[in-house]
C-alpha cells in the first residue's frame, strides 16, 4: 500500500528538524560573546571570552579595512558597520549572518539607540546618517551632512547619547550635530560650531558630555547635552604650546579615550603624550610621556591601569599607565601591528590584534603576561557583546 503524501511530507519535515537539532550550536548566553573583525577577508571570527576560543565565522560582509560593530540590549545581535557602506546584522548565537544591506558608497561606523530600536549610520559619501529599524534593518530617515552652498560633510565619531539622541562631528563643516529620533522618521537636529576639522568624537560614560577632538588646532570641542544651549566650548586650546606637530601616521581614536578616577587621559595629536584632564572642570592636570603617538588610551573597567598602542612606526608597542602613579608601569612588545584592545568584563584580561601575526593576543592585566591566543586573519577591531550595556558603545 503506497504511503499517503501527507505522511511522507511529515517524515521528511521531521528529518529536517532532526538535522538542524544535531547542526545547532550548544546553548550559550550573550554576555560574554566577543566578535572579531578580520579586515581583509570581509570574515569576523565569533569567540567566549570565557574559555577564550572561537566558535563561529562568518564571510560575506565586504570591505572590512575599517570596520566597527555595536549590539542589540540583549547582546544576541551585533551590527557591523563596513566601510564600503553595508550594514550587517548577526546573530551571535547561531552564528549566522542574519542580513546585509548596502546603505552608502562610503561609511565609516555606527551606534545603536538608547531603546535599541533603532541603528545608525555615519557615512563619508553621501555625508550624513541614516537610521534604521534594528529588527528588520529598514530605513526609516536620511538625514544629510548638508552645509554652506550645497556641500556635504564627512560624519565622524558618531556616539549614542540619552533620549534617543545621536551626537555626531562634521569633519568639512567644523560641526558638532545633534539629531533627536524621538520620532524615527522626523528626526530633528540642532548645530553647533565646533573648529577646525573635527576628526573623532566620543560621549563621556555618564552620556552628558559630548567632545570631538579636533585635527586642524590644538584643542577639543566639548558640548554638554544637559545644557546644549550653551553650545560648544575649547577646551585643551593650545596643548602644542607653538610646537611643531610630529607627522601624524595614523588618526587618534577618541571611542577609546579613557576616564578613570575622576580623570579623563586623552591622545596628544602629533605629539608622544597622553594628556590628562580633570572631568570636573575640563582642564589640562598632566602629562604622560609615552613611547610613540598614542591611537587607543583605554582604561581597564576599574580605572587603575589605562593601556596604549600607538601609531606606525611603533605599532607593535604597547604601555600601560598605572593611574596611582600617573606613570608608565609597564613597556611591553607583544605583537606586530597592535591595532585594537578591549577588557574583559571586569577586567581580568585585556585582548589585542596583532594584525601582522594574524592573531588575538589574551593578556592577564594584573601581571601584564601572555595567558593565550586565538588565530585571525588580519585581525583588527575586537568587541565584546557587554558594550551593549554602555552609553557611546
Amino acid at each position: 500500500m503506497k504511503t499517503p503524501l501527507f505522511i511522507r511530507r511529515l517524515i521528511l519535515a521531521m528529518a529536517a528538524c532532526t538535522l538542524v537539532a544535531c547542526t545547532t550550536m550548544s546553548p550559550r548566553g550573550t554576555g560574554d560573546l566577543a566578535l572579531i573583525i578580520e579586515r581583509t577577508s570581509g570574515h569576523v571570527t565569533l569567540a567566549s571570552t570565557t574559555s577564550a576560543q572561537p566558535y563561529a565565522r562568518i564571510g560575506g560582509l565586504g570591505d572590512l579595512s575599517h570596520a566597527s560593530a555595536v549590539y542589540s540590549r540583549d547582546g544576541r545581535y551585533a551590527y557591523v558597520f563596513g566601510r564600503d557602506g553595508g550594514l550587517s546584522k548577526i546573530d551571535m548565537l547561531t552564528g549566522t549572518l542574519v542580513k546585509r544591506v548596502i546603505q552608502s558608497g562610503n561609511a565609516i561606523g555606527g551606534s545603536i539607540s538608547q531603546d535599541g530600536r533603532l541603528v545608525v549610520v555615519q557615512n563619508y559619501t553621501p555625508g550624513g546618517i541614516k537610521a534604521f529599524d534594528a529588527e528588520t534593518l529598514e530605513l526609516l530617515s536620511n538625514v544629510p551632512a548638508s552645509y554652506g552652498d550645497g556641500q556635504f560633510s564627512k560624519v565622524v565619531g558618531l556616539a549614542d547619547a540619552p533620549g534617543n539622541k545621536f551626537a555626531y562631528a562634521l569633519f568639512d563643516a567644523g560641526e558638532i550635530r545633534v539629531t533627536d529620533f524621538s520620532d524615527p522618521r522626523q528626526p530633528v537636529t540642532s548645530r553647533y560650531p565646533a573648529g577646525n576639522q573635527p576628526y573623532d568624537g566620543l560621549v563621556t560614560p555618564d552620556g552628558r558630555h559630548f567632545l570631538a577632538g579636533l585635527f586642524g588646532e590644538d584643542g577639543i570641542a566639548l558640548l554638554d547635552l544637559w545644557q546644549p544651549e550653551k553650545g560648544s566650548r575649547k577646551i585643551l586650546e593650545n596643548y602644542g604650546r607653538g610646537e611643531a606637530k610630529l607627522p601624524v601616521f595614523k588618526m587618534p581614536h577618541l571611542r577609546g579615550w579613557s576616564v578613570a578616577q575622576g580623570k579623563a587621559y586623552l591622545p596628544a595629536i602629533g605629539r608622544h603624550e597622553v594628556l590628562v584632564v580633570d572631568v570636573a572642570t575640563w582642564r589640562e592636570v598632566g602629562r604622560i610621556p609615552v613611547r610613540g603617538q598614542p591611537v587607543f588610551v583605554m582604561a581597564r573597567p576599574d580605572g587603575r591601569q589605562v593601556w596604549v598602542n600607538f601609531a606606525f612606526p611603533d605599532y607593535g608597542m604597547v604601555d600601560v599607565i598605572d593611574t596611582l602613579s600617573g606613570q608608565v608601569a609597564h613597556r611591553i612588545e607583544p605583537g606586530k601591528g597592535i591595532l585594537h584592545m578591549e577588557f574583559t568584563p571586569r577586567g581580568e584580561q585585556v585582548w589585542m590584534s596583532a594584525r601582522d601575526d594574524h592573531k588575538i593576543l589574551i593578556y592577564n592585566t594584573e601581571t601584564v603576561a601572555p595567558i593565550g591566543e586565538i588565530k585571525a586573519d588580519a585581525p583588527s577591531g575586537i568587541f565584546f557583546s557587554s558594550r551593549a550595556h554602555r552609553i557611546g558603545f
